[in-house]
């Protein structure tokens, strides 16, 4: 997550030594926290068939019945470990992609300085998007292996954990390796990859945001902060939320023999197959309203975390 310098210019914070790890902990501890009951919500809906939840509530109401409120956590520590390392990377990435397009780019150091203070020079949202999707992609090399193992844990129904393929995190990332090596870990980062594309989404509007709350509203820097990180994930997701369908598919088939989809294409023409365009949307409320709150969140811890470290 991200924070702003001044009223008039949504800066990163520099990250330097360890404050942005320690603050990176921190976010992916209070995103985890706010929005994993949600995405387990959301993985089951998109994966399991029409007929066994009615929708949303159903699925929790299922959840906890047979598995308690723990269900609801199932392939929590994947996540958490992951999220430590990816919030911390994605901020020290996208500062670095931010400044090489705006210094190589959108305003070339060799280039005329303006007359006027250099805030007359800010880059456009868009570079901010591609920063932002540039950072997407870095990140998914780390995103691609948790979120996998994540997803097989949250499909994973029997209350009773001796009746399960895999024990927890550990065993799953095991057993992965042991039967298709590396690439089967790394099942599903092409998907991956496609999906933070949309990361240009999510960086352009929350430039646009904040511009926009800082110049019309009193509000202060760290409410210009929660309310452009929150609405900008739920931009995000508006936009992403078909191919994170896709990828969660592609997830979760059978590996080796059983293998359902060879390519990207073929998990979605299945999913339209199946259930026509309304497929792409399954499970599309718990992970709306998990957008807002889990990034906002994110964003509180991590800013606090930062100016507790000086």
């Amino acid at each position: 997550m991200a924070g702003v310098k001044a009223k008039s210019e949504p800066e990163l914070p520099a990250i330097t030594n360890y404050k942005g790890f320690v603050a990176g902990v921190f976010s992916g501890i209070a995103k985890l926290s706010v929005g994993h009951p949600f995405d387990t919500i959301k993985v089951r809906l998109q994966t399991s068939e029409k007929s066994q939840f009615r929708g949303p509530l159903d699925c929790v109401l299922q959840t906890v019945r047979k598995e308690g409120v723990r269900g609801l956590y199932k392939g929590a520590t994947p996540p958490l470990i992951g999220w430590m390392f990816m919030d911390s990377l994605m901020l020290g990435s996208l500062t670095v992609y931010r400044g090489l397009l705006n210094d190589n780019f959108f305003n070339p150091l060799h280039a005329p300085r303006p007359t006027a203070n250099a805030g007359d020079r800010k880059m456009p949202a868009v570079g901010h998007g591609i920063a932002g999707m540039m950072a997407g992609w870095t990140v998914s090399f780390i995103a691609a292996p948790f979120e996998h193992v994540k997803a097989r844990l949250q499909i994973q129904y029997a209350a009773d954990k001796s009746k399960r393929l895999y024990s927890g995190p550990i065993d799953c990332t095991r057993k992965l390796l042991r039967s298709h090596g590396v690439s089967g870990l790394f099942h599903g980062l092409f998907a991956t990859l496609i999906f933070r594309t949309f990361f240009f989404f999510w960086w352009s509007s929350y430039d646009l945001l904040t511009r926009a709350l800082s110049t019309h509203t009193s509000l202060s820097t760290p409410a210009v902060n929660f309310w452009a990180g929150g609405l900008s994930a739920q931009v995000f997701w508006i936009t992403s939320y078909p191919s994170d369908v896709v990828k969660q598919r592609i997830m979760t088939d059978p590996l080796g023999p059983d293998r359902k989809f060879k390519r990207w294409s073929d998990a979605a023409r299945t999913v339209w197959r199946e259930s026509g365009w309304r497929g792409y949307w399954r499970g599309f409320t718990p992970c709306f309203l998990r957008a807002f709150p889990a990034n906002a969140m994110a964003l509180v811890a991590f800013e606090g975390v930062m100016r507790a470290l000086g």
